[in-house]
Order: structure tokens, then C-alpha cells, then sequence
């Protein structure tokens, strides 16, 4: 199913380094790193490759610490926590990428353009950190000036503004060292929000989609196909009923009107489709979405369920 592409994005989520149950420690993220490293030495040489990956598990032990140390130094901005991520996980992927397909690698700080005046600034979507019991989730309000949001018997959660990307910064930069024979690590948890002001970048307190702003690097870079690596094997219709139905091979029209009859839940599979839609209709050939662990299989067109 490769044949005649140049270059492919594959992106997958932060759990895909830190599984449930595990500590997340380094030395099970690095094995994680390796695994998905091997799985993605299947694609040949002669295939350009960009990485992107989320960033959950490892973001929220970032903010995490610092809330716990917030009496004895400043606390981390969510935009900064984004970027040091990114970092550290880069270099994790950076090092088993070299180890497992032998092709040079680098990972690329990148910073992703969103419009101040976006609606998700004044009503704040996207969910961060732990669960808090109302009393601890308003001291925090009071103590950090958090916007929090309940969410049923779980208890209250932090949530930030999730604001549409516009624009990756390096993306051309991202071509050069693609075209260079480089594999690029980038838009490490959806890239670091950025704002322009009278013609200056300006970190801004946010959270971008990792599929929404992945979509918009794989246009901007002329990627062929976009892999997009989740929990399921395959996406379904109805799914977790007893008539659970799996696509394997639909248009881009058909998924569409999966999506309006509200197959896809916001919550769940409904923002990579969406992304994977957005892909398509700006020249994207195809979208596969599979588990890591079929990431061979779909490459040979196999497994996944394959969108054009």
C-alpha cells in the first residue's frame, strides 16, 4: 500500500510510552520507545518519515510536581511543560529510532501558531492533570487562578484552552532534514502554543490537539499518508454494542457521514477522524488508523481501517 509514496506521518499517543498500570518510568519508557522503534523499521528506507506523538501521562507528571513544589519554586506554564516534553521524549525516540532503523534522527522543537482571538480562550475544553475532590479543585482555582470543570462522579479536573492550529513554524525546516534523509521527531504533544503580536512569537497558556496539529504538519510537508496510531486495531461503527461493525476500507465522503450521525464521539476516535478528514481534503491520498502493534500489517495494507 506504500507504493508510490515519498514521505508519511505516523503519530501516536503519549501512552504509547507509558502504558496504564505502568510508573512511567524511564526505563519502561525507553523500552516502549524501542518497541514502537522496531515496528517502525518495517517502513523502507527510501520513505520519508516525520513522528509526531502526544503527550498526556508525561505532561500531567510535569505539572504535577510542580503543584507539589509550587511553595519553594515558580510553577511550570502548561505551554512550557508542552516543550519540555518534547524534548524528553524526543531524545527517548531519537535514540531508539538511530538503534532500531539505522536512519539518522532528530527531534524538532516546534512551536504551532493559534489565533488569540480563538473561542476556546473564553470557554476552556480541554482536560488536564488529575481528578480533584470540589474543595480541592477550588482551593487551586484560588491559589494557581485554574479554570476547573467537574466531570461526573470522577470528581473536577483543570482544563486549559485547546485553541485550532494555523500554522507549524518549522516546517520548513522539518522538509530540509527530511529531504536530507533525516527521520524528524516533531509536534510532540501537539506542538507549543504560539501567538503573534505586532510580529513577534509569544508562548500562550494552552493545550493543541496532537491529531489536529499532526494533520496540519503532514499537509504542510506534502506527506502522502498519515498513520494515525491508537488503542483500537481498527475503528468500528456502534462500537462497544453488540452490533459493533469494523471498517476496513472506507471513502472520505462515507466517513463523513459516520461522524454527522454521531458514530465518532468527541471523547474518543471523533478527533482523528475529523483530523483525518481535514488531511484528506487538503491533497492527503490516504489515512490509516491501527493499534502500534499492526502497525506491519497495516503497512502492507492488511489491518487498520484505511480512509481515501
Amino acid at each position: 500500500m506504500l507504493s508510490g509514496a515519498r514521505r508519511i506521518v505516523v503519530t501516536v499517543g503519549g501512552n504509547a510510552l507509558v502504558r496504564v498500570g505502568e510508573e512511567g518510568r524511564f526505563e519502561q519508557q525507553f523500552k516502549r520507545a524501542q518497541e514502537l522503534a522496531a515496528l517502525l523499521s518495517k517502513i523502507p528506507s527510501d520513505i520519508q518519515l516525520i513522528l509526531t506523538h502526544g503527550n498526556g501521562p508525561q505532561v500531567g507528571r510535569i505539572l504535577l510536581r510542580s503543584e507539589l513544589c509550587s511553595e519553594d519554586v515558580p510553577t511550570v506554564p502548561v505551554n512550557q511543560a508542552v516543550a519540555a516534553t518534547q524534548g524528553q521524549m524526543g531524545m527517548v525516540l531519537q535514540q531508539t529510532l538511530v538503534n532500531q532503523t539505522h536512519r539518522p534522527t532528530v527531534t524538532v522543537l516546534t512551536q504551532v501558531i493559534v489565533d488569540e482571538s480563538d473561542s476556546d480562550f473564553l470557554k476552556p475544553t480541554k482536560p488536564i492533570g488529575r481528578y480533584y475532590s470540589e474543595e480541592d479543585a477550588q482551593q487551586r482555582t484560588k491559589d494557581f487562578g485554574w479554570v476547573v470543570r467537574q466531570y461526573g462522579s470522577r470528581g473536577w479536573r483543570r482544563v486549559v484552552a485547546s485553541p485550532q492550529p494555523l500554522k507549524i513554524v518549522e516546517y520548513k525546516a522539518i522538509e530540509q532534514l527530511l529531504d536530507g534523509g533525516f527521520t524528524v521527531v516533531a509536534c510532540g504533544g501537539g506542538g507549543v502554543p504560539t501567538v503573534i503580536r505586532d510580529g513577534h512569537l509569544l508562548p500562550v497558556e494552552a493545550v493543541v490537539d496532537k491529531d489536529r496539529s499532526t494533520a496540519l504538519l503532514a499537509h504542510q510537508v506534502g506527506a502522502d499518508i498519515l498513520f494515525s496510531l491508537t488503542g483500537v486495531d481498527e475503528v468500528q461503527l456502534d462500537f462497544d454494542t453488540p452490533q459493533a461493525r469494523t471498517l476496513r476500507d472506507v471513502s472520505r465522503q462515507e466517513m463523513r457521514e459516520y461522524l454527522e450521525a454521531g458514530q465518532f464521539p468527541p471523547g474518543s476516535m471523533g478527533p482523528k477522524v475529523r483530523s483525518a478528514l481535514q488531511f484528506l481534503k487538503e491533497g492527503g491520498s490516504e489515512v490509516v488508523i491501527t493499534s502500534p502493534e499492526l502497525l506491519g500489517e497495516a503497512l502492507e495494507g492488511k489491518r487498520g481501517t484505511r480512509i481515501r
